[in-house]
């Protein structure tokens, strides 16, 4: 089988979540290639539709699988190749024309994917060709350390008090002012930007703090928890996305309210816990490492491949 990945390549590279679902249904025999959009807005992907459709005449893919809204409209401007597009949440949370294009697409696609359940009820979907299915996340990249290990390797104070921020201080959704408040609350901490490093890094970050924080104002399905509960990493979230469902019953991880006094006083938890989370083990057991949900990829294939054979 033979699958195009049609994503966006604004930033010289695809999403790290794009790659690694794509190389994990590579290793079940699906053959993958890719297709990267550059441009900004719909006329921006449109005009990327000459070049799309020479990629489909030389690849000749069974399946297109674009990833975010636009993507997928773009790729269902031809009607020769099915189309399997994932929403991951801004292309639905953003609203206004964007969302308008987005339910185009939705329209469009054989089939749908939505990566929480929150971005699928805000869509208003109705047709049965979809699933809810969150993005894999690597157990191989994303495990636990000694705390002790991972803090010398950082060149941090062993006795210190590190909250890891889920994003960058500049990105407004982040909501990096409720978390700044909340954080001078809590008894000195410090909060570390989330931002420059690469995957390795990222791990060391998970397992050296005290504890994840994310105070976004809307999100999917983030990475960024499923990575931190592999690292057995405590949280502390605003409800948002489908964090509440993705933590809820371990030990260690705490829905806050959006107020800091409420956040300080879950980050204080934690401090006085000084506990990992056993949060590993319900990443596996939920199914939701890359392998798990490559299979449930391949079968998404399987059956838009059999229901809407390709045609020229």
């Amino acid at each position: 089988m033979k699958i195009l990945i049609v994503a966006s390549y604004n930033c010289g590279e695809y999403s790290p979540f794009v790659l690694e679902q794509a190389e994990s249904t590579n290793e079940l025999n699906i053959q993958i290639d890719y297709f990267p959009v550059i441009g900004k807005g719909f006329r921006g992907y449109l005009s990327n539709r000459k070049k799309l459709l020479k990629k489909i005449g030389e690849y000749r893919p069974d399946v297109i699988h674009a990833h975010y809204g636009l993507s997928g409209l773009l790729a269902n401007l031809q009607r020769g190749v099915p189309v399997v597009t994932t929403f991951h949440g801004s292309d639905i949370h953003s609203g206004g024309i964007l969302l308008l294009l987005s339910k185009i697409c939705m329209r469009l696609s054989a089939f749908n994917i939505f990566v929480s359940r929150r971005i699928y009820e805000t869509a208003k979907y109705k047709k049965s060709n979809y699933v809810i299915l969150p993005c894999g996340t690597d157990t191989h990249t994303f495990f636990e350390l000694p705390k002790d290990e991972a803090r010398n390797a950082l060149g941090w104070e062993q006795g210190g008090k590190y909250v890891l921020f889920a994003g960058a201080f500049e990105n407004k959704v982040k909501n990096y002012t409720l978390a700044q408040k909340a954080v001078a609350l809590a008894n000195g901490c410090q909060l570390i930007e989330l931002k420059g490093y690469n995957r390795t890094q990222v791990n060391l970050l998970m397992n050296a703090c005290d504890c994840l924080l994310m105070t976004s104002e809307r999100e999917a399905s983030p990475m960024v928890i499923k990575e931190a509960m592999l690292c057995g990493c405590p949280i502390v979230s605003v409800d948002v996305g489908d964090v509440k469902d993705m933590i809820s019953g371990t030990d260690g991880c705490f829905i806050a309210c959006r107020e800091p006094a409420d956040i300080a006083d879950k980050l204080l938890r934690i401090f006085e816990l000084r506990e990992r989370t056993d949060g590993r083990n319900r990443i596996i057991q939920s199914g939701l490492d890359l392998s798990d949900i490559a299979r449930r990829i391949q079968t998404v294939y399987e059956d838009v491949c059999k229901r809407f054979p390709y045609h020229e």
